[in-house]
């Protein structure tokens, strides 16, 4: 019996003691679709909710022996046997329906058993089989495009599970083999530092299958694939830090639907058994006792969390204790995806900033990718729900969202991010799906001088490729600072053969107050940011509404995600050069405060000074010359910065404080800096 052999009893006996929680939601996820109604023709959407239904139910019959949920599985189990295709509106047979499908009704297959009665049990076991080998043989027919090999797409995670649950339950030892030797590249084709190109979103809706079928691998061949995956080992961190502070909405790079999709009990709990991640389970418990419903009504992503009842149930493991994220560095880094998070803290009204920048669907995924085509042809990165963002940003505080990224877009463009505009125009084979498909293996974007460490975050991300050509453009560098306190400096150095106009956009959910010639406020019910302008000083400033509008699922043509951004454009004179100084200081916004941003003398570099008193912040750059020389700081450094009595420094050599040397070392140096001076 698939993942139930030699924990039955176990399980039983749990349900009323430490599993009461968990049975308790599958049993009112049971009871929920006993009220439903389910179609007796294929409607044009989707119908992967059939899946998880038929395995909710086949578990509660056999945890329970209640043969209520064993006519209840039959009547969601036999109508869908009854379609003749599994998919209508976008490949039938052959792409997430199906695998879907495939998964909970094997599960239903396997753990129902005899009991569904000789007469059933053969009407399900040839739909299995139809289904079963319509999806192996298009996987095989189709190595090298689409999802068969698209290692780092969710629909390859979800398609080759549906065929291994259903290899295993029907003894098909070639599907379940062939779907094992794809779980194994994918595993091992992943980043290692957890990230994911595709967003939360898509994290959160794919992320769970390579667990299920992980498990299902450990279960059924008694092969212990998660020792050594390090994507699936650090993917909780990543989650964790692309969480928006209090822990219920989340930081929406890449293809999100929404900021409420971004939750999973079950895989929470899985990783947390996996690796034994107090972490994990922690936050797992804080959703499903705090913010679960508001996530099961409010995300845009189905069947979403609610069918995932029966994996919570099979997948909690109460031995492991729950552990906050307290002792969890505030800042990191994911070099794969070139993305760098910076928080004043975990609880629910810090400052939170995400910034990225990096090759299409991430550096591994872009290397591989383009090794494939050139060695055996191969279709395989599939980067379709990663935007053309990189050197944008996204910024929530005091409870709320500020500076946004523009969620889900099939007509993906530079301009619906917090990026820079050249003559008007984004990036070059913009405007379409998959902006990076096609493109050359160097037209690429990346982080450089990253620096994550005592509440400091630096990066300076180059994005100049990604221009078109005639344009001219050779210098699209952006440096972004996060200060312990919260304090946001960007710093875009720009270039191109010819004067151009450079527009620095910045994207809100609500309208901005104009408070000055050079500052503006954005608010958001609870948050507020002042922006302050302090180079050039000739830029002329407008507003837009940025409309975007997309269909998230080809297999439900009439679903519409749109969305309004208020868009802040600030353009300078034509210019083949030119720098952008901006500064972002967040407070609430009942108690909105003054600006304090400045600018301070500087024969070289740029000297910004935040704050005042014992709160004073001081940020040096230089990202280009590597010099600084200004009031208080002489430096050979891309970068000092100082919040109180830290210091931290980026790719230094020298370090004068005040008249007294900090740091005087023969290689570059990244990181704090101690009280007394380093030297080589």
């Amino acid at each position: 019996m698939l993942l139930l052999d030699g924990r039955l009893d176990s399980l039983r006996g749990e349900l009323t003691g430490t599993r009461a929680a968990q049975w308790r939601r599958l049993y009112e996820q049971c009871d929920w679709y006993r009220r439903q109604l389910p179609p007796t023709h294929h409607p044009e959407a989707s119908i992967t909710y059939f899946g998880p239904a038929a395995a909710n139910l086949a578990l509660a019959y056999r945890l329970s022996g209640q043969r209520g949920y064993l006519e209840e599985a039959w009547r969601w189990i036999s109508a869908c046997v009854a379609f003749p295709h599994w998919g209508r509106a976008h490949m039938p047979d052959h792409d997430l329906d199906a695998g879907w499908l495939l998964h909970g009704l094997s599960l239903a297959y396997s753990w129902l058993g005899e009991d569904l009665g000789p007469e059933r049990r053969e009407i399900l076991r040839a739909k299995l089989e139809l289904q079963g080998e319509r999806l192996y043989s298009f996987a095989k027919e189709t190595d090298g495009s689409w999802w068969s090999s698209a290692y780092w797409q969710n629909h390859n995670w979800i398609c080759w599970t549906g065929i291994a649950t259903a290899g295993y339950a029907l003894e098909r030892r070639e599907w379940a083999d062939a779907a094992r030797v794809n779980l194994e590249i994918v595993l091992r084709m992943l980043p290692e530092d957890g990230s994911d190109s595709e967003g939360v979103v898509y994290w959160r809706y794919g992320a769970p299958w390579l667990a299920i079928h992980t498990d299902l691998v450990q279960h059924q061949e008694k092969t212990d694939l998660w020792a050594d995956c390090g994507f699936l080992r650090n993917t909780m961190r990543w989650r964790l830090h692309q969480s928006a502070p209090g822990f219920e909405e989340n930081v929406d790079h890449g293809d999100c639907h929404d900021r409420r999709s971004g939750h999973s009990v079950a895989l929470y709990y899985r990783l947390a058994a996996a690796y034994q991640d107090g972490t994990a389970q922690w936050l797992g418990k804080l959703v499903a006792d705090r913010h679960f419903w508001r996530e099961a009504y409010e995300s845009g992503v189905r069947p979403g969390v609610m069918p995932e009842a029966f994996l919570e149930l099979l997948w909690y493991d109460p031995t492991i204790t729950p552990v906050p994220p307290d002792a969890e560095p505030a800042t990191a880094y994911f070099p794969d995806l070139g993305q760098i998070t910076a928080r004043t803290g975990w609880d629910s009204s810090a400052t939170c900033v995400s910034f990225k920048a990096a090759p299409g669907g991430g550096h591994r995924a872009w290397t591989e990718g383009h090794r494939l085509k050139s060695e055996v042809g191969w279709d395989a990165m599939s980067a379709g729900h990663h935007h053309p963002d990189a050197g944008a940003f996204v910024l929530h505080s005091h409870g709320a969202f500020l500076a946004v990224d523009e969620g889900y877009s099939n007509h993906k463009r530079a301009a619906h991010h917090n990026l820079i505009l050249v003559d008007g125009a984004g990036w070059a084979d913009e405007g379409r799906y998959h902006v990076y498909e096609g493109l050359p293996e160097e037209r690429q974007a990346w982080v450089r001088d990253v620096l994550a460490e005592g509440g400091f975050a630096h990066a300076t991300a180059e994005s100049a490729a990604m221009f078109p050509g005639h344009l001219g453009v050779r210098r699209v560098d952006r440096t972004l600072v996060v200060t312990p306190g919260g304090r946001v400096v960007i710093l875009d150095e720009l270039a191109a053969d010819e004067p151009r106009e450079w527009t620095y956009l910045l994207h809100t959910d609500w309208p901005v107050d104009e408070t000055g010639p050079d500052s503006w406020r954005l608010t958001a019910g609870p948050g507020s940011a002042l922006l302050t302008r302090l180079a050039p000083a000739d830029a002329t400033s407008r507003q837009e509404r940025t409309e975007v509008e997309a269909n998230p699922t080809s297999s439900t043509p009439s679903l519409k995600v749109s969305k309004t951004l208020h868009t802040l454009c600030l353009s300078t004179p034509r210019t083949s050069t030119a720098t952008f100084l901006t500064v972002f200081e967040c407070a609430g916004s009942l108690e909105p405060l003054p600006g304090t941003a400045a600018t301070l003398p500087a024969h070289q570099g740029y000297a910004v000074s935040l704050g005042q008193g014992a709160d004073s912040e001081l940020v040096f750059l230089a990202p280009r010359t590597g010099v600084i020389h200004a009031d208080r700081v002489r430096a050979e450094a891309a970068a000092v910065l100082i919040s109180n009595t830290e210091v931290a420094a980026v790719r230094a050599r020298l370090v004068e404080v005040d008249g007294v040397a900090r740091l005087r070392i023969g290689e570059p140096f990244t990181g704090l800096l101690p009280t007394r001076t380093t030297g080589a």
